[in-house]
């Protein structure tokens, strides 16, 4: 007798069937969706503050819980994010290369659907609206699994998304949530080999590690962000406090937010005091070396080993002074996800050197290293960031979500 896991998983390869094919219906289902997510605003907010309450209950951080709200605002930027997903080009079906070959066979490369995407997530409910998105306009069915914390809301959600499916020529289970939020589910859905094509996990460090370690499926590792910047000695001090008070206060729970920042000792004395007097608008707590100590005080918590490679998620901020360049990418080499790196640096030679050898998914020359985003970037929306380097690398939009086969025309020809 098959699970309640494997029955989702059947219908999502039967939807995934129809939505390699489906055409431009992916972009009218699509704009109907954005449409009643607008419409059932009111509903999705009543959801959410009954998240948002039990997390209060359950002493979620202000950062978590921050992850977890959704406001009238947002619930339009989930629609709006179905509408620029709309209108990006189909990438099913594009050619990517092709060819005559010598014996006359005709052989065309083209982008097709991975088939079925699971994606395991915890505290933010917009994931599951441009996830379904994403995976709806690149010909995939999605099975969603979501945290505990965001139950509601995304339950709200997702019965939305489907009613908006029922008058489409999309099959409604191109798009599925898992409404166990026990771990037995996470288990089971990361053993759906007969079914699930690939697993995207979406959270933090402990929840992709589990997923990379347990899974029986192919899974694309996403969204451990230990971030850095580097302020050269050759920086605009204050464009680097500017750089760095966005980069870790405009919203410090997202993984593309700053964990780190080392500072050439040359300017340290200058700069520090700076970057402090902006932080200290939000209250971030510092965690520095002895050498940001001696400059900014005992107001600076003395940072231990495990603070540089920590992804805080808060207001926390680790500090550190390097004698140079090349000291703060060894500490990048060591210490980063391979997310985004950022060097504020007026000089042109040290800027090439910092991209060039800096090894991360995102690098960034004197802009906030809070632009790693799929619609900042263009895609639309993002499935996730991809820290690892097989398939797919960074922001992951529409191409990200496609595989490719080979289409050969003959004429006879036998070998």
């Amino acid at each position: 007798m098959m699970t309640a896991m494997e029955q989702m998983g059947v219908r999502a390869k039967e939807a995934s069937r129809a939505l390699a094919v489906a055409g431009a219906a992916k972009d009218e289902a699509l704009a109907a969706i954005a449409e009643a997510l607008v419409a059932n605003c009111d509903k999705i907010l009543e959801a959410n503050r009954l998240d948002l309450e039990q997390g209060e209950k359950n002493g979620l951080s202000k950062a978590m819980l921050d992850r977890l709200a959704l406001n009238p605002q947002r619930v339009q930027g989930m629609a709006d994010g179905m509408l620029q997903v709309k209108a990006l080009p189909d990438p099913i079906g594009k050619v990517l290369e092709g060819g005559v070959r010598p014996n006359g066979l005709h052989i065309t490369k083209v982008r097709v659907p991975l088939g079925v995407i699971g994606i395991i997530y915890e505290a933010r409910p917009n994931v599951t609206a441009d996830a379904a998105a994403l995976c709806l306009k690149s010909g995939n069915a999605v099975i969603l699994r979501g945290g505990k914390e965001a139950i509601h809301s995304n339950t709200c959600i997702a019965q939305v998304m489907r009613q908006a499916l029922e008058g489409s020529k999309v099959p409604v289970d191109s798009i599925q949530l898992v409404t166990d939020t026990t771990r037995q589910s996470s288990i089971d859905l990361m053993n759906l080999t007969e079914y699930l094509d690939v697993l995207i996990p979406r959270g933090g460090a402990g929840l992709i590690r589990a997923v990379v370690e347990q899974a029986h499926v192919p899974v694309i590792e996403t969204g451990v962000g230990n971030c850095h910047v580097y302020v050269d000695k050759d920086a605009n001090f204050a464009m680097a406090a500017d750089i760095i008070y966005n980069a870790k206060t405009s919203r410090p729970s997202v993984c593309n937010a700053i964990e780190t920042i080392l500072v050439h000792q040359d300017c340290a004395g200058e700069v520090l005091p700076m970057i402090k007097a902006r932080l200290d608008e939000k209250q971030v707590q510092l965690r520095g070396c002895e050498r940001t100590r001696a400059i900014l005080g005992d107001s600076v918590v003395p940072a231990i080993q495990e603070d540089w490679s920590a992804e805080y998620l808060d207001y926390i901020l680790a500090v550190r002074v390097v004698d140079s360049m090349e000291e703060a990418m060894s500490h990048i080499a060591r210490y980063s996800s391979g997310h985004s790196e950022c060097i504020v640096t007026e000089n042109y030679a040290a800027a090439q050197a910092f991209t060039s050898r800096v090894d991360s998914a995102a690098v960034y020359v004197n802009a906030s290293t809070r632009f790693t985003d799929g619609g900042e970037f263009g895609l639309g929306a993002e499935i996730g960031i991809s820290t690892q380097k097989l398939h797919a690398r960074g922001p992951m939009g529409l191409n990200e979500l496609t595989s490719m086969k080979f289409i050969i025309q003959g004429d006879g020809q036998i070998r």
